[in-house]
Protein backbone atom coordinates (compact mmCIF):
# COMPACT_ATOMS: atom_id res chain seq x y z
CA UNK A 1 0.00 0.00 0.00
CA UNK A 2 1.55 3.41 -1.08
CA UNK A 3 1.66 6.44 1.21
CA UNK A 4 -0.01 9.55 -0.35
CA UNK A 5 2.10 12.24 1.15
CA UNK A 6 1.16 16.16 0.96
CA UNK A 7 4.09 16.65 -2.12
CA UNK A 8 1.75 13.91 -3.88
CA UNK A 9 -1.44 15.70 -2.85
CA UNK A 10 -0.54 18.62 -3.94
CA UNK A 11 1.12 17.76 -7.30
CA UNK A 12 -2.36 15.70 -7.92
CA UNK A 13 -4.10 19.14 -7.44
CA UNK A 14 -2.73 20.53 -10.56
CA UNK A 15 -3.44 16.99 -12.70
CA UNK A 16 -7.38 16.98 -11.95
CA UNK A 17 -8.20 20.49 -10.44
CA UNK A 18 -9.47 23.39 -12.53
CA UNK A 19 -6.64 26.18 -13.71
CA UNK A 20 -9.10 28.60 -11.81
CA UNK A 21 -8.96 26.59 -8.55
CA UNK A 22 -6.47 27.56 -5.56
CA UNK A 23 -3.42 25.59 -5.07
CA UNK A 24 -2.73 24.37 -1.79
CA UNK A 25 1.26 25.25 -2.64
CA UNK A 26 0.35 28.35 -3.87
CA UNK A 27 -0.85 29.65 -1.29
CA UNK A 28 0.20 33.24 -0.38
CA UNK A 29 1.62 31.69 3.58
CA UNK A 30 0.63 31.95 6.64
CA UNK A 31 1.67 34.90 8.93
CA UNK A 32 4.25 33.00 10.74
CA UNK A 33 5.93 30.21 9.07
CA UNK A 34 5.76 26.62 9.98
CA UNK A 35 7.32 23.19 8.48
CA UNK A 36 5.20 21.52 6.26
CA UNK A 37 2.93 18.81 7.26
CA UNK A 38 4.34 15.30 5.99
CA UNK A 39 0.65 14.39 4.97
CA UNK A 40 -1.96 16.94 5.14
CA UNK A 41 -1.76 20.63 2.76
CA UNK A 42 -2.01 23.39 4.00
CA UNK A 43 -6.10 23.51 3.75
CA UNK A 44 -6.55 20.36 5.04
CA UNK A 45 -4.48 21.89 8.55
CA UNK A 46 -6.75 24.98 8.29
CA UNK A 47 -9.80 22.45 8.55
CA UNK A 48 -8.27 20.34 10.76
CA UNK A 49 -6.89 23.48 12.78
CA UNK A 50 -10.55 25.06 12.52
CA UNK A 51 -12.36 21.83 13.68
CA UNK A 52 -9.95 21.31 17.04
CA UNK A 53 -10.98 24.56 18.63
CA UNK A 54 -12.99 25.41 21.44
CA UNK A 55 -14.73 27.82 19.33
CA UNK A 56 -16.04 25.20 16.65
CA UNK A 57 -17.44 22.95 19.96
CA UNK A 58 -19.67 25.30 20.72
CA UNK A 59 -21.29 25.92 18.09
CA UNK A 60 -23.65 22.95 18.82
CA UNK A 61 -25.24 24.85 21.63
CA UNK A 62 -25.94 27.93 19.46
CA UNK A 63 -29.12 28.70 17.79
CA UNK A 64 -29.95 29.05 13.91
CA UNK A 65 -33.60 30.62 14.39
CA UNK A 66 -35.32 28.71 17.16
CA UNK A 67 -34.58 30.43 20.43
CA UNK A 68 -36.27 27.69 22.81
CA UNK A 69 -36.90 24.40 20.54
CA UNK A 70 -38.35 21.43 22.26
CA UNK A 71 -36.67 18.46 20.56
CA UNK A 72 -33.54 17.18 19.06
CA UNK A 73 -33.94 17.72 15.49
CA UNK A 74 -33.77 21.85 15.29
CA UNK A 75 -30.58 22.92 13.60
CA UNK A 76 -28.01 24.25 15.74
CA UNK A 77 -24.82 26.59 14.60
CA UNK A 78 -22.83 23.60 14.02
CA UNK A 79 -25.86 21.47 11.72
CA UNK A 80 -25.79 24.79 9.80
CA UNK A 81 -22.35 24.63 8.90
CA UNK A 82 -21.68 21.15 8.24
CA UNK A 83 -24.85 21.59 5.71
CA UNK A 84 -22.92 24.61 4.29
CA UNK A 85 -19.56 22.65 3.75
CA UNK A 86 -21.16 19.60 2.38
CA UNK A 87 -23.34 22.04 -0.51
CA UNK A 88 -20.22 23.82 -0.66
CA UNK A 89 -18.23 21.12 -0.85
CA UNK A 90 -20.31 19.25 -3.83
CA UNK A 91 -20.38 22.73 -5.87
CA UNK A 92 -16.13 22.75 -6.31
CA UNK A 93 -16.04 19.07 -6.24
CA UNK A 94 -18.53 19.18 -9.77
CA UNK A 95 -16.37 22.66 -11.28
CA UNK A 96 -12.75 21.26 -9.93
CA UNK A 97 -12.24 23.69 -7.70
CA UNK A 98 -10.37 22.92 -4.39
CA UNK A 99 -12.48 21.36 -1.59
CA UNK A 100 -9.87 21.33 1.28
CA UNK A 101 -10.16 24.95 0.75
CA UNK A 102 -13.69 25.28 0.37
CA UNK A 103 -14.13 22.84 3.31
CA UNK A 104 -12.00 24.76 6.03
CA UNK A 105 -13.83 28.17 4.67
CA UNK A 106 -17.11 26.66 5.42
CA UNK A 107 -16.24 25.28 8.94
CA UNK A 108 -14.81 28.55 10.07
CA UNK A 109 -17.62 31.25 8.65
CA UNK A 110 -19.90 31.04 11.71
CA UNK A 111 -16.99 30.93 14.51
CA UNK A 112 -17.78 34.29 15.66
CA UNK A 113 -21.86 34.01 15.83
CA UNK A 114 -23.03 34.63 19.40
CA UNK A 115 -25.45 33.04 21.40
CA UNK A 116 -29.47 33.42 20.23
CA UNK A 117 -27.80 33.91 16.52
CA UNK A 118 -28.53 37.18 14.82
CA UNK A 119 -30.65 38.23 17.83
CA UNK A 120 -27.34 38.06 19.94
CA UNK A 121 -25.58 39.52 17.51
CA UNK A 122 -27.49 42.42 16.97
CA UNK A 123 -28.05 42.85 21.20
CA UNK A 124 -24.26 43.03 21.46
CA UNK A 125 -23.98 45.79 18.54
CA UNK A 126 -26.44 47.89 20.26
CA UNK A 127 -24.49 47.32 23.39
CA UNK A 128 -21.53 48.01 22.13
CA UNK A 129 -23.29 51.45 21.02
CA UNK A 130 -24.72 52.49 24.33
CA UNK A 131 -20.87 52.19 25.54
CA UNK A 132 -19.92 54.12 23.47
CA UNK A 133 -22.14 57.05 23.86
CA UNK A 134 -23.90 56.39 20.45
CA UNK A 135 -28.07 56.05 19.12
CA UNK A 136 -28.28 52.04 19.12
CA UNK A 137 -31.50 53.31 16.85
CA UNK A 138 -28.92 54.92 14.25
CA UNK A 139 -28.09 53.84 11.25
CA UNK A 140 -24.72 51.59 10.75
CA UNK A 141 -25.32 50.57 14.63
CA UNK A 142 -25.11 46.73 13.32
CA UNK A 143 -21.39 47.74 11.80
CA UNK A 144 -19.68 47.43 16.10
CA UNK A 145 -20.45 43.94 15.66
CA UNK A 146 -20.24 41.44 12.79
CA UNK A 147 -20.35 37.94 13.17
CA UNK A 148 -18.11 37.47 10.49
CA UNK A 149 -15.31 39.74 11.32
CA UNK A 150 -15.63 38.05 15.04
CA UNK A 151 -15.30 34.89 12.92
CA UNK A 152 -12.25 36.36 11.51
CA UNK A 153 -10.68 37.46 15.16
CA UNK A 154 -11.54 34.10 16.43
CA UNK A 155 -9.57 32.63 14.21
CA UNK A 156 -6.14 35.06 14.14
CA UNK A 157 -6.58 36.33 18.11
CA UNK A 158 -9.00 34.24 20.31
CA UNK A 159 -8.00 30.82 19.76
CA UNK A 160 -4.82 29.65 20.79
CA UNK A 161 -4.78 31.96 24.45
CA UNK A 162 -4.18 34.65 21.98
CA UNK A 163 -1.90 33.76 19.33
CA UNK A 164 -5.01 32.33 16.95
CA UNK A 165 -4.56 29.67 14.54
CA UNK A 166 -1.98 30.93 11.82
CA UNK A 167 -4.54 30.16 9.33
CA UNK A 168 -3.57 30.57 5.40
CA UNK A 169 -4.40 34.16 3.83
CA UNK A 170 -7.23 32.12 1.34
CA UNK A 171 -9.17 30.67 4.59
CA UNK A 172 -9.25 33.90 6.18
CA UNK A 173 -10.28 36.04 2.96
CA UNK A 174 -13.41 33.54 2.51
CA UNK A 175 -14.12 33.39 6.37
CA UNK A 176 -14.43 37.74 6.60
CA UNK A 177 -16.26 37.51 3.13
CA UNK A 178 -19.26 35.09 3.40
CA UNK A 179 -21.73 37.88 4.16
CA UNK A 180 -23.34 40.84 3.11
CA UNK A 181 -21.88 42.78 -0.34
CA UNK A 182 -18.20 41.10 0.83
CA UNK A 183 -16.95 39.19 -2.16
CA UNK A 184 -14.31 36.73 -1.09
CA UNK A 185 -11.02 36.57 -3.32
CA UNK A 186 -10.59 33.12 -4.23
CA UNK A 187 -13.37 31.17 -6.38
CA UNK A 188 -13.65 28.45 -3.59
CA UNK A 189 -14.63 31.57 -0.99
CA UNK A 190 -17.30 32.93 -2.98
CA UNK A 191 -19.04 29.20 -3.30
CA UNK A 192 -19.21 29.17 0.80
CA UNK A 193 -21.65 32.93 0.25
CA UNK A 194 -23.79 31.67 -1.71
CA UNK A 195 -23.78 27.98 0.10
CA UNK A 196 -24.46 29.59 3.18
CA UNK A 197 -27.58 31.07 2.16
CA UNK A 198 -28.78 28.10 0.35
CA UNK A 199 -28.56 26.27 3.61
CA UNK A 200 -30.34 28.52 6.13
CA UNK A 201 -32.71 29.27 3.33
CA UNK A 202 -33.93 25.73 2.82
CA UNK A 203 -33.32 23.97 6.64
CA UNK A 204 -34.63 27.16 8.21
CA UNK A 205 -38.01 26.57 5.70
CA UNK A 206 -37.68 22.72 6.94
CA UNK A 207 -37.05 23.47 10.87
CA UNK A 208 -40.41 26.35 10.26
CA UNK A 209 -42.70 23.68 9.24
CA UNK A 210 -41.34 21.13 11.82
CA UNK A 211 -42.35 24.00 14.64
CA UNK A 212 -45.70 24.38 12.75
CA UNK A 213 -45.40 28.18 12.19
CA UNK A 214 -45.51 27.21 8.39
CA UNK A 215 -46.63 24.13 6.04
CA UNK A 216 -45.33 23.52 2.54
CA UNK A 217 -48.09 25.00 0.98
CA UNK A 218 -47.63 28.08 2.24
CA UNK A 219 -44.86 29.03 0.20
CA UNK A 220 -45.03 31.17 -2.59
CA UNK A 221 -46.62 29.50 -5.45
CA UNK A 222 -43.53 31.31 -8.05
CA UNK A 223 -40.79 29.65 -5.62
CA UNK A 224 -42.32 26.32 -6.25
CA UNK A 225 -42.63 26.44 -9.81
CA UNK A 226 -38.69 27.51 -9.97
CA UNK A 227 -37.21 25.46 -7.40
CA UNK A 228 -39.67 22.64 -7.03
CA UNK A 229 -42.03 21.50 -4.21
CA UNK A 230 -40.10 20.20 -1.37
CA UNK A 231 -36.82 20.58 0.36
CA UNK A 232 -35.05 17.87 -1.08
CA UNK A 233 -36.16 19.58 -5.00
CA UNK A 234 -35.40 23.00 -4.17
CA UNK A 235 -31.79 21.92 -2.68
CA UNK A 236 -31.09 20.01 -5.93
CA UNK A 237 -32.52 22.75 -8.58
CA UNK A 238 -30.57 25.86 -6.39
CA UNK A 239 -26.95 23.23 -6.41
CA UNK A 240 -27.14 22.26 -10.26
CA UNK A 241 -28.17 25.68 -11.03
CA UNK A 242 -25.49 27.25 -9.45
CA UNK A 243 -22.68 25.03 -11.01
CA UNK A 244 -23.89 25.29 -14.84
CA UNK A 245 -24.50 28.54 -14.72
CA UNK A 246 -20.58 29.31 -12.72
CA UNK A 247 -19.18 27.24 -15.36
CA UNK A 248 -20.76 28.92 -18.22
CA UNK A 249 -19.76 32.37 -16.58
CA UNK A 250 -15.88 31.49 -15.08
CA UNK A 251 -17.20 33.12 -11.88
CA UNK A 252 -19.58 31.93 -9.24
CA UNK A 253 -23.20 33.16 -10.10
CA UNK A 254 -26.53 31.49 -10.27
CA UNK A 255 -28.74 32.17 -12.87
CA UNK A 256 -30.94 35.03 -12.19
CA UNK A 257 -34.29 33.76 -12.35
CA UNK A 258 -33.40 31.09 -9.59
CA UNK A 259 -31.59 33.57 -7.74
CA UNK A 260 -34.18 35.54 -7.34
CA UNK A 261 -36.46 32.85 -6.32
CA UNK A 262 -34.17 32.10 -3.72
CA UNK A 263 -33.94 35.43 -2.48
CA UNK A 264 -38.01 35.60 -2.92
CA UNK A 265 -38.04 32.60 -0.21
CA UNK A 266 -35.65 34.78 1.99
CA UNK A 267 -37.95 37.89 2.01
CA UNK A 268 -41.05 35.58 2.94
CA UNK A 269 -39.13 33.73 6.04
CA UNK A 270 -38.34 37.38 7.76
CA UNK A 271 -42.18 38.36 6.92
CA UNK A 272 -43.37 35.05 8.15
CA UNK A 273 -40.80 33.20 10.45
CA UNK A 274 -38.05 35.49 11.59
CA UNK A 275 -40.50 37.51 12.73
CA UNK A 276 -43.15 35.58 14.01
CA UNK A 277 -45.16 35.90 17.46
CA UNK A 278 -43.42 32.65 18.45
CA UNK A 279 -40.04 33.45 17.63
CA UNK A 280 -40.05 37.49 18.46
CA UNK A 281 -41.21 36.58 22.02
CA UNK A 282 -37.83 34.20 22.42
CA UNK A 283 -36.04 37.23 20.90
CA UNK A 284 -37.01 39.82 23.10
CA UNK A 285 -35.98 37.62 25.73
CA UNK A 286 -32.67 37.14 24.21
CA UNK A 287 -31.99 40.80 23.58
CA UNK A 288 -32.68 41.46 27.47
CA UNK A 289 -30.84 38.12 28.31
CA UNK A 290 -27.49 39.40 26.05
CA UNK A 291 -27.97 42.89 26.97
CA UNK A 292 -27.87 42.43 31.34
CA UNK A 293 -25.04 40.31 30.69
CA UNK A 294 -23.17 42.63 28.37
CA UNK A 295 -23.80 45.34 31.43
CA UNK A 296 -22.91 43.33 34.01
CA UNK A 297 -19.46 42.52 32.71
CA UNK A 298 -18.83 46.05 31.74
CA UNK A 299 -19.67 47.13 35.70
CA UNK A 300 -17.49 44.19 36.87
CA UNK A 301 -14.54 43.70 34.39
CA UNK A 302 -12.61 41.59 36.74
CA UNK A 303 -15.31 38.88 36.59
CA UNK A 304 -14.48 38.42 33.02
CA UNK A 305 -11.67 35.51 32.00
CA UNK A 306 -8.60 36.38 32.21
CA UNK A 307 -7.77 35.06 29.04
CA UNK A 308 -10.11 37.58 27.09
CA UNK A 309 -8.86 40.64 29.05
CA UNK A 310 -5.03 39.91 28.18
CA UNK A 311 -6.09 39.89 24.76
CA UNK A 312 -7.94 42.87 24.52
CA UNK A 313 -5.17 45.16 25.87
CA UNK A 314 -7.30 46.75 28.04
CA UNK A 315 -10.26 47.94 25.96
CA UNK A 316 -12.80 46.65 28.31
CA UNK A 317 -15.59 46.71 25.33
CA UNK A 318 -13.93 44.31 23.30
CA UNK A 319 -13.05 42.30 26.31
CA UNK A 320 -16.65 41.86 27.36
CA UNK A 321 -17.63 40.93 23.51
CA UNK A 322 -15.31 39.16 22.98
CA UNK A 323 -16.28 36.92 26.23
CA UNK A 324 -20.45 37.01 25.80
CA UNK A 325 -19.97 36.13 21.52
CA UNK A 326 -18.32 32.89 23.05
CA UNK A 327 -21.04 31.72 25.20
CA UNK A 328 -23.32 28.78 24.31
CA UNK A 329 -26.77 29.69 24.96
CA UNK A 330 -26.96 27.54 27.60
CA UNK A 331 -23.94 28.79 29.34
CA UNK A 332 -25.57 32.61 28.61
CA UNK A 333 -28.77 31.78 30.46
CA UNK A 334 -26.82 29.76 33.04
CA UNK A 335 -25.21 33.04 33.96
CA UNK A 336 -28.17 34.58 33.97
CA UNK A 337 -29.47 32.71 36.14
CA UNK A 338 -26.43 33.06 38.47
CA UNK A 339 -26.29 36.98 38.33
CA UNK A 340 -30.10 37.84 38.24
CA UNK A 341 -32.35 35.48 39.54
CA UNK A 342 -32.90 34.65 43.06
CA UNK A 343 -32.18 31.26 44.83
CA UNK A 344 -34.41 29.93 46.71
CA UNK A 345 -33.48 30.16 50.07
CA UNK A 346 -34.91 27.71 52.71
CA UNK A 347 -34.87 28.44 56.59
Amino acid sequence: MRIIHREDQEEREHEVLSPDASFADESEGRARSTEPDILRNDFQRDRDKILHTKSFRRLSHKTQVFLAAEGDHFRTRLTHTLEVAQIARTIARALGLNEDLTEAISLGHDLGHTPFGHTGEEALARCLARHKGLDPDAPGTHALYRHNEQSLRVVERIENGGKGLNLTPEVRDGILCHTGDLRAETLEGRIVATADRIAYVNHDIDDAIRAGILSEDDLPASTHAVLGPDHSSRIQTLVLDMVETSAEVDDIRMSDSVWDAMMELRAFLFARVYTAPVVMAEVEKATHLVSDLFDYYVAHIDEVPEEYRAISEGDTLRAVADYVAGMTDRYAKNQFQQLFVPLSIHY
